[in-house]
């Protein structure tokens, strides 16, 4: 995005105000080195990895790209087998310089990463925790709006949040998260007062990305009115709200009556992961390659931006794209400015 420079970008050392949304087990080292190499910020979520597997995924980044990648880190307790604490200090060991913390506090870490010349990155949902965060030492906040898929930290949507975010830390770089998933999603992101756009249904959608062939079909396929916002899917992570596209599973449980307790089909194995290990139907684990069984009922996660998210694409194309489309965009708002004059 030639000439298109901002705080994000500056604090980052990238070339593209994009990141690269940490999408759970679709994140891997192919996906993160596309995004990296074509000048946008690629983000390997590394909650659910144990020690030697993180150690070696970010070998494999770090052999793969010259371009800049951070981690991300579910900071709540509840929702790994594995510590924060313990991942923080895998990730600082092998070098990594941007962390990005969610559902929990980035506080207990500032001080360890910024004494490594890191950065810090947290997700808030609300103008209250975007000043805490900022007061605890964050480097950089992202404002998840509730539009956003996967597990989500907000009760308001991105466009009214990311404005109060922006006004509530000035001085600060802001990312906008949610809903976002082409180059007009990014220019009103910035035209809001963000600093650049993070972006995670779209990711799905690129051929490095870790998911199974139903899934991807299903975000390809999906309209805008067909994701739900519930806690459905609860086993392994449990009461955490999160965003899926409706599928056999809701559909049966809305049927039902949405109910808290009985729900249809609780316990049933529905899949078995390339391991053989079974997957049960409210289980809350991603659809990726080598599952067999009925792999369309699990908890196929994404925003309501799977309404724009249409076609497959490399991830260095799609930066490149999207790119273009938010100059594009930029350029026609100001071309309504100037004929106003």
């Amino acid at each position: 995005m030639a000439g298109l420079s901002t705080p994000l970008t500056d604090a980052l050392g990238i070339d593209v105000p994009i990141v690269q949304a940490p999408i759970g087990s679709a994140t891997c080292p192919p996906l993160v080195t596309g995004v990296a190499d074509a000048g946008a910020l690629g983000m390997l979520a590394v909650t659910w990895c144990d020690e030697s597997t993180t150690r070696k995924l970010l070998a494999e980044i770090e052999t793969g790209t010259d371009g800049r990648f951070g981690v991300n880190i579910v900071a709540d307790e509840s929702a790994s087998e594995f510590s924060t604490d313990a991942h923080v200090e895998t990730c600082l060991d092998e070098g990594v310089d941007i962390f990005s913390f969610s559902f929990g506090d980035a506080a207990p870490f500032v001080d360890r990463i910024h004494a490594a010349d890191g950065t810090v990155l947290q997700s808030v949902g609300s103008a209250e925790q975007a000043r805490n965060s900022v007061a605890n030492g964050v480097d950089i906040v992202v404002a998840q709006g509730w539009e956003a898929g996967g597990h989500v930290q907000s009760d308001v949507a991105t466009m009214p949040l990311v404005p109060r975010v922006a006004d509530a830390v000035p001085d600060t770089p802001v990312v906008a998260a949610g809903g976002i998933a082409d180059g007009r999603g990014i220019a009103a992101a910035l035209s809001l007062g963000a600093d650049g756009a993070w972006l995670g249904t779209r990711f799905l959608a690129t051929k490095e990305a870790n998911v199974h062939r139903t899934y991807r079909s299903r975000v390809l396929e999906a309209n805008e009115t067909e994701t739900v916002h519930s806690t459905l899917f609860d086993d392994g992570w449990p009461d955490v709200p999160h965003r899926v596209i409706e599928n056999s599973t809701v559909e049966e449980w809305m049927a039902a009556g949405e109910p808290e307790t009985d729900r249809p089909g609780d316990g049933d194995i529905v899949a078995e992961a390339a391991d053989e290990h079974p997957v049960r139907r409210y289980e809350d684990s991603l659809a990726v390659p080598g599952m067999d069984g009925d792999v369309e009922a699990l908890p196929l996660y994404a925003g309501q931006s799977v309404g724009v998210t249409e076609t497959v694409r490399s991830a260095g194309e799609l930066v490149s794209l999207l790119a273009e489309e938010t100059t594009d965009a930029l350029e026609r708002v100001n071309d309504y400015r100037t004929a106003s004059e």
